[in-house]
């Protein structure tokens, strides 16, 4: 048995299976939906993604093909093809059925709305005052320009850990757990901002991006270091909440 621990999830490989069990009581329904909105999405979607099934204490799906991206993965020109499959995963993703995609388990607008105004409440709260007072005006709008688009079905967490590569090929996109009826940006963030240039460019051209969205999933970019600072804050690690700090208000 390999043991893989995740922030929401005890997982662990068995065979061919990897099976996933709740760290806490409000995460087992979002494992759960895995379920039913995977089985329902999979068919609308360009690259592979796990088919869940219930397990008595969560999920468990066979094991997809490949290990988490790197930028190694884009050698001898591949860049360009991969970005373009992403980007083409992500806008028939972002096309699905946003009503459908909540019949099939996915966290409705206002329940998504209602968990990230949560989390952004905590940011102007603990984060905001520890920052320099010259940068706080522009942190308070950061966060207000990210607050309440709610457009598609988004996985929100779309980053190179959870797209899996064998060898130059993209062989599955991973954990579901977080999907929400939210910004599209946001999906964004890593491929636009974060991926080697050539993913970047080509990703681009597939999606087609308005300039608002652009905008919005560099806003995204932006915030990403404040999940650090939080992290720190609640398991009391004084050093990272300075490291971040530093971070967040470089990216201000």
């Amino acid at each position: 048995m390999t043991i893989i621990e995740g922030w929401d999830s005890h997982a662990w490989i068995e065979g061919d299976w990897i099976y996933r069990s709740p760290r806490r009581d409000e995460v087992r329904p979002r494992l759960r939906a895995e379920t039913t909105l995977l089985p329902w999405l999979a068919p609308q979607l360009p690259l592979p993604v796990p088919a869940p099934e219930a397990t008595v204490d969560g999920v468990r799906h066979l094991m997809l093909p490949g290990e988490p991206f790197t930028d190694g993965a884009t050698g001898n020109g591949r860049g360009t093809a991969i970005g373009r499959e992403l980007g083409a995963f992500l806008k028939a993703l972002h096309a699905v059925d946003p009503s459908e995609a909540v019949h099939h388990g996915a966290l409705d607008a206002p329940a998504a709305r209602a968990r990230k105004s949560a989390e952004l409440d905590d940011f102007r709260t603990l984060i905001v005052p520890l920052l320099p007072a010259a940068v706080r005006t522009t942190a308070h709008e950061l966060l207000d320009r990210v607050a309440e688009v709610r457009t598609a079905l988004i996985h929100c967490d779309f980053g190179p850990d959870h797209i899996l590569m064998t060898g130059d090929r993209i062989t599955g996109i991973i954990d579901w757990t977080d999907a929400v009826i939210g910004d599209p940006a946001l999906d964004l963030c890593w491929l636009l901002n974060g991926a080697p240039a050539t993913v970047a460019a080509a990703a681009t051209a597939a999606y087609e991006p308005t300039p608002d969205l652009i905008a919005r999933a560099t806003d995204w970019a932006r915030l990403s270091p404040w999940y650090g600072v939080h992290r720190g804050l609640r398991l009391d690690l004084p050093d990272e909440v300075a490291s971040g700090i530093r971070e967040v208000e470089r990216a201000l």
